[in-house]
């Protein structure tokens, strides 16, 4: 049963802060439920994707408590939603043998599968080719503490899970004061040149009036006002203490500068390309 929601404001005599995040890499994945042999993605980060993240930056075991993290609001903005991959895996044993079962006897042994099972198959789903902007709000001394973890984490940073590497830069520049809807907002479109090209070629064909300087883009945020709920809050990453409560979100649309030359030449360069060599560049990041 979902717990009660969890706050994701801070007082208010509080300076507040906002660090953006650029959250892009070959493979994403966020998931917010398992189900036997299923892995599942959202189609942009969770909260306790985000979390996690900041946790894992910032040194701090799975068994730390991370009620401050989860007291910051979340907002997150679709740059370039990506497309689905599934990876289709088939497990056999290569002696011939059947598999065993999850439950042991009483010598600890695991038993035999009954019926015999030979091989067992799992879905794991990710996104490809994908860009989000993730801001975080709070205390500004936490924010600045969390903004030079990110710069330099104590832990190996992923995008959902381990083996989704995210590439540089991931911090957008220093900390931010004012809203969260205004932070995301004003941040230039971080999407692939292949994206930015596309775009510009649409305005450029475009019978009604176009502009390539602007455009829309999905958000959703923290708000305990918000008509939609997700699961997805973690109360601890403690292996043995594991669980999610809820939070209310609110979805929007945000129009934003999307950073393009104005001729129909070049563009301009991207955050990315901007901060030095990246071994993901020739993938179009």
């Amino acid at each position: 049963m979902p717990a009660d929601p969890t706050p994701t404001t801070v007082p208010k005599d509080e300076a507040q802060a906002v660090l953006v995040l650029r959250l892009a890499g070959p493979l994403q994945s966020w998931g917010d439920r398992s189900a036997f042999n299923r892995r599942d993605s959202r189609p942009q980060p969770t909260k306790s994707g985000v979390v996690g993240l900041l946790a894992a930056a910032a040194g701090r075991p799975r068994e730390a408590d991370i009620t401050d993290l989860v007291g910051l609001r979340l907002g997150v903005r679709i740059d370039q939603p990506g497309t689905l991959l599934r990876d289709y895996h088939t497990v056999s044993d290569y002696r011939g043998r059947a598999l065993p079962q999850a439950g042991v006897n009483a010598k600890g042994v695991q038993k035999p599968t009954s019926p015999a099972k030979d091989t067992h198959v799992t879905h794991r789903y990710y996104l490809q080719d994908a860009v989000f902007v993730a801001a975080v709000q709070g205390p500004a001394a936490l924010v600045e503490t969390l903004a030079e973890a990110i710069r330099r984490p104590a832990f190996p940073l992923a995008l959902g899970r381990r083996s989704c590497a995210p590439t540089q830069p991931l911090a957008l520049g220093a900390v931010r004061d004012g809203t969260l809807e205004d932070v995301l907002a004003d941040e230039p479109w971080q999407a692939g040149d292949a994206a930015k090209s596309a775009y510009r070629r649409r305005a450029a064909r475009s019978p009604e009036p176009f502009s390539p300087h602007r455009i829309d883009l999905a958000a959703t945020f923290d708000d305990p006002s918000g008509d939609d709920t997700l699961q997805d809050v973690p109360r601890s990453f403690d292996p043995r203490e594991r669980g999610f409560s809820t939070r209310r979100i609110r979805h929007a649309w945000l129009t934003v500068p999307t950073g393009l030359a104005p001729t129909t030449t070049t563009a301009q360069p991207s955050a990315a390309a901007s901060a030095g060599h990246d071994p993901f560049a020739l993938l179009g990041w």
